[in-house]
């Protein structure tokens, strides 16, 4: 394989320049959106100081191999299960559950601002935002 055809597979699947951009200003608004809601409905800050890093956890799936790694990682690093987590706490009228789905928001945004998107299979520093780290 040639270094141009190993860089075009290297980069498949990412977004490049502006769009690039605007997903993580985007992804930074959703950080602070869903941050300021928190702190306005009156939660505990020591909530969301513990849970907020808990998503990265899911590295550890890694060990076993990267294609489960990065179902993991993408499980708790998508909108769509803040999402699902928000609105059954609200229905049930669990605070708990929609406190904690606010701060899965705010820490999916958290790392989407900073470039790190969602993983693909081909390994962790693969993601919808652009290589990180080795795979760069």
């Amino acid at each position: 394989m040639t270094e141009i055809h190993a860089l075009a597979d290297a980069q498949a699947g990412t977004v490049r320049g502006g769009v690039r951009w605007l997903l993580r200003g985007e992804a930074l608004a959703i950080m602070v959106a869903t941050t300021v809601a928190f702190f306005a409905s009156g939660a505990s800050p020591w909530l969301y100081a513990v849970v907020f890093f808990m998503p990265d956890l899911s590295f550890a799936a890694y060990a076993i191999n990267a294609r489960i790694g990065a179902a993991a990682y993408n499980a708790v690093h998508s909108y769509i299960l803040a999402v699902l987590l928000g609105g059954l706490g609200w229905l049930l009228g669990l605070d708990l559950l929609w406190q904690v789905a606010l701060i899965l928001g705010a820490h999916a945004g958290f790392d989407r601002s900073l470039g790190y998107g969602l993983k693909y299979a081909s390994g962790f520093g693969h993601t919808h935002l652009g290589n990180i780290g080795k795979a760069r």
